[in-house]
């Protein structure tokens, strides 16, 4: 009968484990008597990698927290439930998060959810720290927004001055239908403007729209006639594969530069893509600090792959509402996610509160949720 009883209690513990009812290792979902975390993202759809590769590094950084003894011995956890990159569903997700016991957020993945998270969050005051969403209205819902990565204006302006260093004509698609695509644009264009009255760098520029083309025979073929020696591709990487090996059919196998967007570019490519791609990024994983190994090795040993830039930005936009709850000494486990707000809000803008994580060292807010750091533009290893 005694064997009969451990196996029985053997069962139900691994049933209310899987469950996420107590604590077995680590568990995805919010669990009682934790601080909950709670986000939304493309899980599924065309833009499934960004949400997923958010998911698994914030789920790192909770498991990594909780393995320290969490906050003054009280764990977290984590729920990110599918917006499909859909505002309409992340506003949804986000009451589904806030009923269930959301306390802090970390918004949503793609621009346009996490400005309807956003707006959501403002009616409850609860603070979210955005891993990736980059356009500027994002953070502009309310002083509760902040983000991780950096916004659009400064990845613009960070393309313009690099590749004026280095190209005399520059060949830009972008997407007019894309928020992320044409902030970046905007930027990039009026950084061209201030630069081009002492550099006079010629650029051309070449549009499209994501819903109803896919094809860019006419954007390639008029920059490669053009004679443009790089190509400026701001969109996600999904197209930029499109472009890249478009370019390559045609013989124009000029350098291709790009924004945080053409991170997983690598997996659309194939064997005729030989031109070097290069694009501005918070995250090298290849990186010999202490921190990004770590992380790196954390990731691959539970996720068996690599870690991306966006798996980063989960990692770190966790760990800083975690590091920002520990200055503002939060001891309360029962806390409302609007006063855990005003608590976080002074703590983060007051000046003296610096991270340093896996995608940026000494990052500081500004009083707009804008995160200032120093950038690295990487090239593509394959």
């Amino acid at each position: 009968m005694k064997k009969f009883t451990k196996i029985t209690c053997l069962v139900f513990a691994l049933v209310f484990c899987a469950m996420g009812m107590i604590s077995c290792g680590t568990s995805e979902g919010f669990v009682e008597n934790t601080y909950k975390i709670g986000a939304t993202g493309p899980l599924t759809g065309d833009n499934s990698s960004y949400g997923i590769s958010v998911k698994e590094g914030a789920q790192i950084a909770i498991d990594e927290i909780n393995a320290n003894g969490g906050l003054n011995g009280v764990k977290f956890s984590f729920e990110m439930i599918d917006d499909v990159a859909a505002a309409d569903k992340a506003a949804t997700g986000y009451t589904t998060l806030f009923e269930k016991g959301m306390q802090v957020s970390i918004g949503s993945v793609t621009s346009g959810a996490a400005k309807s998270f956003g707006e959501a969050a403002k009616e409850d005051n609860v603070l979210f720290m955005t891993p990736s969403a980059s356009a500027a209205d994002v953070i502009a819902t309310g002083a509760h927004g902040f983000r991780v990565c950096f916004g659009d204006p400064q990845q613009g302006t960070i393309a313009a001055d690099e590749l004026v260093k280095n190209y005399s004509k520059i060949g830009v698609i972008y997407d007019t239908s894309d928020t992320y695509s044409s902030g970046i644009y905007e930027a990039f264009e009026a950084q061209m403007t201030k630069l081009n009255k002492t550099k006079g760098t010629d650029y051309i520029v070449k549009t499209f729209n994501k819903e109803n083309n896919k094809d860019f025979s006419t954007q390639v073929g008029d920059l490669k006639a053009a004679a443009c020696d790089v190509l400026f591709l701001p969109f996600y990487y999904t197209e930029a594969g499109l472009v890249a090996k478009k370019a390559a059919q045609e013989g124009f196998n000029v350098p291709i530069f790009g924004c945080d967007g053409l991170d997983g570019i690598a997996d659309q490519l194939d064997d005729s893509v030989t031109a070097e791609i290069k694009y501005i990024t918070p995250f090298d994983v290849n990186s010999d600090d202490a921190d990004v190994k770590k992380f790196v090795e954390a990731y691959k040993a539970k996720y068996n792959k690599t870690p991306d830039q966006f798996a980063a930005d989960g990692y770190d936009a966790v760990m800083i509402i975690f590091e920002a709850m520990k200055a503002a000494k939060v001891d309360n486990v029962n806390i409302t996610a609007s006063e855990l707000t005003e608590l976080l809000k002074p703590i983060l803008t007051g000046g003296e509160f610096k991270y340093s994580g896996v995608t940026g060292k000494n990052m500081i807010w500004t009083a707009e949720g804008s995160c200032e750091k120093e950038a690295n533009i990487v090239t593509l290893d394959r």
